[in-house]
């Protein structure tokens, strides 16, 4: 009786390898598409006003905006101003997130608390930051503190909303699992609830980041606060359009940055969540 011949199997490459390769092109693929929109939103820009569609009085090319901007950016005042609205962004955020990270989890964790709490919170939640500016004026004065109050209401619920659903989200075996096996009320805390509540606290810490950012430099223009919102105003004011449009990009770059920073530190601090797993598949 004739054997039969065993089949041939070919070498595969290393998974390791190519799986690196096929993540490189994929980065590469997404800068190269950043990168030509980019340069798309520029042509355009430069081809509104030089073409006449737009007034170039009022909006400026491309060119002359990032001329501005590199005059802005050989001015030391331009970098303090940077630096000023940077300080009130950091401390309305830091404030922010504290308050929202205790109240959240204290209110996530009694149930009684977030059934008492649940329609004051969505009565104060729509109310918009901006409508509180005549208030923080008349609280604070023209001051720091002004700003940092409209901008430490609008942040704090980004962040408190994240953490009750995060905390109403620990899987109910696991509870009383850990009931069961005598773990106190703080080994709970660190061991079950921090870990399922912290995919959620980084989301609303990113996007409260941003929504901080933006509240930041609407105060400087509202409440004469020193930093890039006042320059914007000041500005317009004196009819410079191509400062105000150099200085609105430098605004824009700033929250890209501060978005960039912050889905990085996300994306570290959960990389054994399967969130963050699954995107590195895909």
């Amino acid at each position: 009786m004739a054997l039969a011949e065993a089949p041939t199997l070919e070498a595969s490459p290393p998974r390791g390898r190519s799986g690196r390769s096929a993540r490189r092109l994929r980065a590469l693929r997404k800068v190269a598409l950043g990168l030509a929109g980019i340069v798309g939103f520029l042509v355009t820009w430069q081809l509104l006003p030089a073409l006449g569609i737009v007034d170039p009085a009022y909006f400026p090319t491309a060119t002359a905006t990032l001329a501005a901007l590199g005059d802005q950016m050989r001015d030391l005042e331009f970098w303090r101003n940077v630096g000023r609205t940077l300080t009130s962004w950091a401390l309305g955020l830091a404030i922010a997130t504290v308050l929202a990270v205790v109240l959240g989890t204290i209110i996530g964790l009694v149930p009684f608390l977030r059934r008492a709490t649940h329609t004051t919170v969505e009565f104060l939640r729509p109310i918009p930051s901006v409508a509180l500016i005549p208030l923080a004026i008349l609280m604070f004065g023209y001051q720091l503190q002004a700003a940092l109050l409209i901008i430490v209401y609008a942040s704090f619920w980004q962040v408190f909303i994240q953490v009750l659903y995060g905390v109403a989200d620990v899987d109910a075996v696991a509870r009383d699992t850990a009931r069961s096996f005598g773990l106190s009320r703080g080994s709970r805390i660190v061991n079950l609830v921090f870990p399922t509540a912290l995919p959620y606290l980084m989301t609303g810490l990113r996007l409260a980041a941003t929504v901080a950012l933006i509240l930041a430099i609407t105060a400087e223009m509202f409440i004469n606060v020193p930093g890039l919102g006042r320059e914007i105003m000041f500005a317009q004011s004196a009819g410079q359009w191509t400062t105000v449009y150099a200085l609105v990009v430098v605004t824009g770059l700033l929250g890209l940055i501060v978005n960039l920073v912050f889905r990085a530190i996300e994306r570290r601090s959960l990389s054994w969540h399967q969130s963050v797993r699954g995107e590195e598949v895909l």
